[in-house]
């Protein structure tokens, strides 16, 4: 009997594990001092074997990255879904899906964030998932009757707008001891329901 073609095949699993070993460490280590010898160890493997799957520590931040930003995108696209769904309800619920996300990688979301501005791979990885969390929330202000176009009233200037807000203020509450993203989603929803019944 032949090995199922949707079995994970060895590389696929040590390039996961090398990931899962990257957002460890980040718990409690900065990107700046994260190193490739550190993540192997962490994952088990040799650091020539790390070599193999990522050229450098860069390139697993990357990787990290857009595995994160995936999960992400798969909540928008869940979100364009709600068609039946009232559009306030819908915001909400995007709004508690991207809280989740950062509850659940903090680390590497604060770190595409501070690291966006360095590196043109995480750069175009984290716009290109904000804005198209920004599309799907176009689709969403449209619903709840704000305009189409181009203009600054737009539901597609609010959107990018706004999610770009959502984005620094989950990122602040992220990144204090104290940070409170129950609170912070709260605000967040508010203000985008203030937007939508204005």
């Amino acid at each position: 009997m032949g090995r199922r073609s949707d079995a994970p095949r060895k590389g696929d699993l040590r390039e996961q594990a090398l990931l899962d070993a990257a957002e460890a460490l980040l718990a409690h280590t900065s990107p700046e001092n994260l190193t490739v010898e550190a993540i192997a160890q962490k994952a088990g493997i040799s650091r020539a074997s790390l070599y193999f799957y990522f050229g450098n520590k860069h390139e697993v931040l990357a990787a990290l990255v857009e595995r994160t930003m995936r999960t992400i995108q798969a909540y928008a696209d869940a979100t364009d879904q709600q068609t039946s769904v009232p559009p306030m309800q819908v915001m909400e619920r995007a709004v508690h899906a991207t809280e989740q996300v950062w509850r659940d990688h903090g680390t590497v979301m604060r770190a595409a964030v501070e690291y966006s501005a360095l590196h043109p791979v995480i750069s175009k990885a984290w716009n290109q998932t904000v804005e198209r969390f920004a599309r799907t929330m176009t689709h969403v202000l449209k619903s709840a009757g704000l305009p189409d176009g181009d203009g600054p009233t737009s539901a597609q200037a609010v959107a990018d707008a706004l999610c770009w807000m959502t984005e620094r203020t989950f990122y602040r509450a992220s990144s204090t001891p104290d940070g409170d993203l129950d609170r912070a989603s709260a605000t967040i929803i508010e203000v985008w329901r203030k937007v939508m019944t204005a």
